[in-house]
This record gives C-alpha cells, sequence and structure tokens, in this order.
C-alpha cells in the first residue's frame, strides 16, 4: 500500500471524530463535512512524517478551519447577500445525520452557541466537550493559555444562563411568524408593519428575484409592501431546521423558504431562499 494510501487510511479512521467535533463547532452538518474536507486536503499537502499524534494534529486543523468558518460567517452577516444556514437538526431520512444529531448537542444548546463569539465558542466546545487541555487551544484561538481558559469560562456562563430561555424565544419566534404570514395573506399592511421593526432587512438570494439579481431591501414600509406584492397563496407555516419560518412546495418539494430573525415581538431580519442547491440542504417539516 502506497503512502497515499496508508494516510487517507487513517484519516478515515479519525473521520467520524472530526466531524462530530467541527458540527458541534458550526451547528451545520453541511458545514461540518466541508472543514472535514478541507482537513483532509491540508493533510494530503503536508508533510506529517515527524508528526507524533495524528489523531491530534488532524483536531487541531479540523478546529482551526471551523474558527475561520465562524468568523466568515459573522462577517457576512453584515454583508447584503448569502447568509449561512445554522442547521439545527439533522435530516431523519438519513441514518448518519441522525447519528450524528442524537450523539450531539441538541437543539437548544446549539442554538445558545451560535450568540457566542467564534473563539469563546471555539474554546468552550473543545474543552468542555473534547477535553483538549488549555495549553493545545491557546495557539489554536490565538490567545495565551490563561486567555483560553477566561474564553471557555465566558462561553460556559453564556450556555448555563442561555440554555434556559431557549423555549420561550422560540414559542415567541411562532408567534411572530404566524403574525407575518397573516397579515400577509390577508393584506393587512397595518398589521405587517406592527409586526416588522422599523429598521427591517430583507435578503433575498438571486433565484427568488425575477431579475435574477440578489436584492436587498430596508425599511418597514418597503419589505412590507414587498411581502404584499410578492406573496404567494400557497405559503404554509413549517419548520426549517428547527425555526418556524413560511415555506412554499411545489411537487411537495420546497420552492421558496422564508426565514426570519425576531428580536422582542417583532422581526428584525428576513431572508428569502430560493436556489435549489440552498433548499436541498434544508430540514423542512410542516408545522
Amino acid at each position: 500500500m502506497d503512502d497515499e494510501k496508508i494516510l487517507a487510511s487513517r484519516f478515515e479512521t479519525d473521520r467520524r471524530h472530526l466531524k462530530r467535533v467541527a458540527y458541534r463547532m458550526l451547528g451545520s452538518m453541511t458545514e461540518a463535512e466541508d472543514a472535514v474536507q478541507e482537513a483532509w486536503l491540508r493533510l494530503s499537502r503536508s508533510d506529517t512524517g515527524t508528526v507524533g499524534n495524528l489523531s491530534g494534529w488532524l483536531t487541531t486543523v479540523v478546529a482551526r478551519v471551523c474558527l475561520d468558518m465562524l468568523r466568515a460567517r459573522k462577517a457576512r452577516r453584515e454583508e447584503p447577500l448569502e447568509q449561512p444556514a445554522a442547521e439545527a437538526l439533522a435530516d431523519a431520512d438519513d441514518p448518519e445525520r441522525t447519528l450524528e444529531m442524537a450523539d450531539s448537542l441538541g437543539v437548544a444548546l446549539l442554538v445558545v452557541l451560535e450568540t457566542l463569539p467564534p473563539p469563546e465558542r471555539v474554546a468552550f466546545v473543545l474543552h468542555d466537550m473534547f477535553d483538549l487541555p488549555f495549553e493545545e487551544i491557546a495557539p489554536i484561538v490565538g490567545r495565551s493559555t490563561d486567555a483560553a481558559r477566561q474564553l471557555a469560562s465566558r462561553a460556559r456562563r453564556r450556555v448555563k444562563g442561555g440554555s434556559d430561555t431557549i423555549e420561550p424565544s422560540r414559542e415567541r419566534h411562532r408567534t411572530v411568524v404566524e403574525a407575518y404570514l397573516r397579515a400577509s395573506r390577508s393584506g393587512d399592511l397595518a398589521a405587517l408593519l406592527a409586526v416588522l421593526d422599523p429598521e427591517v432587512v430583507l435578503r433575498a438570494d438571486a433565484s427568488a428575484v425575477p431579475a435574477g439579481v440578489a436584492l436587498v431591501a430596508r425599511g418597514a414600509e418597503v419589505v412590507a409592501r414587498r411581502a404584499l406584492t410578492g406573496f404567494m397563496p400557497e405559503a404554509q407555516l413549517a419548520l426549517v431546521n428547527g425555526a418556524m419560518a413560511v415555506v412554499v412546495l411545489r411537487d411537495g418539494a420546497p420552492f421558496r423558504v422564508l426565514r426570519f430573525t425576531v428580536s422582542g415581538e417583532r422581526v428584525t431580519e428576513i431572508e428569502v431562499l430560493a436556489d435549489t442547491d440552498r433548499l436541498a440542504g434544508l430540514a423542512v417539516v410542516p408545522a
């Protein structure tokens, strides 16, 4: 067996572990698989002859890839296009994903982890879930050992405080999305304005816009009128990756999905997805 096949065999031995590490950091099975694939590419290009602990080396590489992805995800939230989809639920039709979900965090904790800054999330996951010592975590997050310990400590406090409030916020999210759909369906502009934040932002991918150009609209009045103009009578409530959303089905498959960011009692952001590749990666369950 040549060196490349030996290396590939050793990598496959660690793939499941690496996928768990990545999934717990990213909350997205698709992104976790991307991170693991990137780790393989880096492994195949590296001289690992002097690496004594290949599993540890790969875990470090995956952690650094995930940290970069989390930082890029945070940066993209300030841009007008493409936002990441945090996949809080695995695909029930895919045994591998179901196994990963059952062995992972649970939806509530994943939602809490989404609120953490990237270095805190990485430090917390590596230490509290995989027992990696802070001496090894420190260079990954670019901090001293003591600073890495403080990152994990802050994350631990936030997780402990946030996990108790997940369910009420989810119920509030559902109530607000239901109000949005009800107002859109009835054509009630006043009711729609009441549920939209004055500074609400609408983001639609290119596939969702007739002109084929991704759209960003801002302000309650503008967003409300676009919602009424583009409303599809077949729109219905559904759980998308565990969160309440509005979905339009065609031939039993998602044709368009509206996902909502809710603060308090109002919608602060709407993301309209129509790109078939992105829709294929969503777990949609009728509400």
